[in-house]
């Protein structure tokens, strides 16, 4: 069987020097619009490009050839010689053909927002299963946009022996991809069966399990490591950490527990990405427990905490248990704490993974949980009860 090359994509990182991108956004009445353009600007830099002028602009719905219509697309091209851009980020998903429409009329690279995310996750994926289900992600969204020239998906022979009797090039291209995304699901297949089978150890133990879901860059790794002391990789941007991370740790009153750090969530994440990650964020579906990230210093973080249940319920873990933990109490100007509802049940708890500041509160929280989970006829108020105060992880 004949091997897919590695497919190439639009380099948003340059050889040492800053790639200078035009933003791109579209206002179509939705109230989180300026939110979602400084998002853009952060995404722009998480994949190596450095944002160097905005053009925004107003519509009522896409216009079919260039999106942003034709006067827009002049006043876009006048922005890229005046502040000499590389690239084009447009703040939507484009279709195949608006993307090629703009490229030839701007003559430089476009990229859409479903595109940028995708190379930012290729740049984050450290494991063997983070790159597969990147490359699937990859390949998928791809083979919407194959035009003819696409000959190096078979530059390794230049085309002889691989192309079928009577195929075009583009044929022979989406066959290519098509036999390279079956191979990469099969991988997936085998590795989802590797953690159906890690789970089912942990329910013949009764180990519980609690996983941390969140917007990125709201903390959760920072949170994960301040619990488990894992080491794990955290940095002030978005989609630091891709691959899930789980650890076993002691809590003194409950035992052992399983914590997992899993990928962040973003506004309009695109589908490619939640169908391939689907084998990891499955840790969050049959998990005993979600502890629900939220930056608290962000302004937006209604509508972050409402894009993560979006997510949640796509991929069907809606219905797991909740604990929402406002993380960077420090830069909101909070104090730490531990609220509950009118039947005692903790709703939500204030800490600050950085400083550490309501890491016991929130140790208690987890604790009662574990508790009233080793003991279904009791609630967390209930199993409060029986819990030292100064629960620690050991």
């Amino acid at each position: 069987m004949h091997q897919t090359p590695d497919i190439p994509k639009k380099k948003l990182t340059g050889d040492g020097t800053s790639v200078r991108a035009l933003l791109v956004g579209v206002d179509f009445g939705k109230s989180d619009f300026s939110s979602s353009m400084e998002e853009l600007a952060l995404l722009a830099r998480s994949a190596g490009a450095e944002p160097v002028t905005t053009i925004t602009m107003k519509r009522a719905s896409p216009d079919a050839a260039l999106f942003i219509g034709s006067g827009k697309a002049d006043e876009v091209e006048a922005a890229i010689a005046q502040h000499q851009c590389d690239l084009v980020i447009v703040n939507h998903a484009l279709s195949p053909a608006q993307q090629r429409n703009l490229e030839r009329k701007l003559e430089i690279g476009v990229v859409d927002r479903t595109s940028l995310i995708l190379d930012i996750f290729a740049q984050r994926a450290k494991s063997h299963e983070g790159k597969v289900q990147v490359e699937l992600a990859q390949l998928q969204h791809l083979s919407t946009r194959l035009v003819r020239g696409w000959t190096h998906l078979e530059r390794q022979k230049g085309g002889i022996g691989l192309r079928g009797p009577g195929e075009t090039q583009l044929e022979t291209d989406r066959r290519l991809i098509g036999e390279r995304v079956r191979v990469l699901r099969s991988r997936l297949e085998k590795l989802q069966r590797q953690r159906e089978t890690q789970r089912r150890s942990r329910s013949r133990s009764h180990t519980f399990s609690f996983s941390l879901v969140g917007y990125t860059n709201a903390g959760k790794s920072t949170l994960f490591n301040a619990m488990t002391k894992a080491g794990t990789y955290v940095a002030d941007q978005l989609f630091a950490t891709l691959d899930t991370t789980s650890r076993r740790v002691y809590l003194e009153e409950a035992g052992n527990v399983v914590i997992s750090d899993t990928v962040g969530f973003v506004r309009e994440l695109p589908h490619q990405l939640v169908a391939a990650f689907r084998a990891t964020l499955e840790e969050t579906i049959h998990a005993d427990l979600l502890l629900h990230v939220v930056d608290a210093a962000s302004h937006t973080r209604r509508d972050q905490i409402e894009q993560v249940n979006l997510v949640l319920k796509e991929i069907g873990a809606d219905d797991v248990p909740q604990l929402m933990v406002l993380n960077k109490i420090d830069l909101a100007g909070l104090n730490p704490g531990m609220e509950r509802d009118e039947y005692g049940k903790i709703q939500r708890v204030l800490v600050s993974a950085r400083t550490g500041a309501g890491m016991d509160l929130l140790r208690q929280a987890v604790t009662e949980y574990a508790l009233a989970a080793k003991r279904p006829h009791m609630q967390p108020d209930a199993a409060a009860a029986e819990i030292q105060p100064e629960a620690k992880i050991q």
